[in-house]
């Protein structure tokens, strides 16, 4: 190693790198970590949202296939809601010849952010036996 020598009574010249770097490593360390657990916290999320988007699309098409049937709009919220992430609104609503169902959860995970997952479905109602007479 260049500038390095040898002598009987000092240490070796690999020994004193080692020892000079040490304090670096500590340092790379924790500035390294923190990033790495912020990212790793991000993807968590990043996963419970999808997740709860997933279970936001499939109460909202439940429900909207429940009232398609004119299943009774009680029964249509119980079963989206059933589908739904805990604590989820739906409203049911028919316009004409179609019913939508709409989805609307806040993730306890991000309850200090202002983020809702919101979802909403539209089916075409079913024509029942005997309901125009």
């Amino acid at each position: 190693m260049a500038g390095c020598e040898r002598r009987t009574y000092d240490e070796p010249c690999a020994r004193r790198a080692w020892r000079a770097d040490r304090g670096f490593v500590t340092a790379e360390a924790a500035m390294v970590l923190p990033v790495l657990v912020t990212f790793t916290m991000a993807l968590v999320w990043g996963l419970l949202v999808v997740a709860a988007q997933i279970q936001c699309v499939d109460a909202a098409r439940t429900g909207a296939r429940a009232a398609a049937r004119q299943d009774p709009p009680g029964a249509v919220v119980e079963v989206a809601r059933r589908a739904a992430p805990s604590g989820a609104e739906v409203t049911v609503s028919r316009e004409g010849a179609w019913a939508r169902v709409v989805v609307v959860a806040r993730l306890p995970v991000l309850s200090g952010l202002p983020f809702d997952v919101r979802e909403e479905a539209v089916a075409a109602v079913e024509e029942t036996v005997g309901a125009g007479t």
